[in-house]
Formats: structure tokens, sequence, C-alpha cells
């Protein structure tokens, strides 16, 4: 999925984190949006096939 698509940025999701606690690098950040975006896209053709 490309970067324009997605409404957190690796940074954001870095400082949300944070306040929660959880220090993570901008490298892991995108590991874990990239994760949970195409897990997303996943679900949601999942739900839409039933």
């Amino acid at each position: 999925m490309s970067p324009e698509k997605r409404k957190i940025a690796p940074e954001k999701a870095v400082e949300i984190l944070k306040k929660n606690g959880t220090i993570i690098t901008i490298r892991d950040a995108k590991l874990i949006l990239d994760f949970l975006y195409k897990f997303g896209k996943l679900t949601l053709e999942t739900v839409l096939k039933r």
C-alpha cells in the first residue's frame, strides 16, 4: 500500500507508543504499520467475501 493512502505516519506511531510507555524506532514503526495495513486489508477482503 502506498504511503499516500495511509493516515498514520511512522513518526506519529512512535509518538503515540512513547506516550504509552513503548519505545520503538521509526524503522520498527514502519514495519508495524506495514503489517497492520496488510492485516486490515486482508480482514476487509475476507469480510466482504462473505
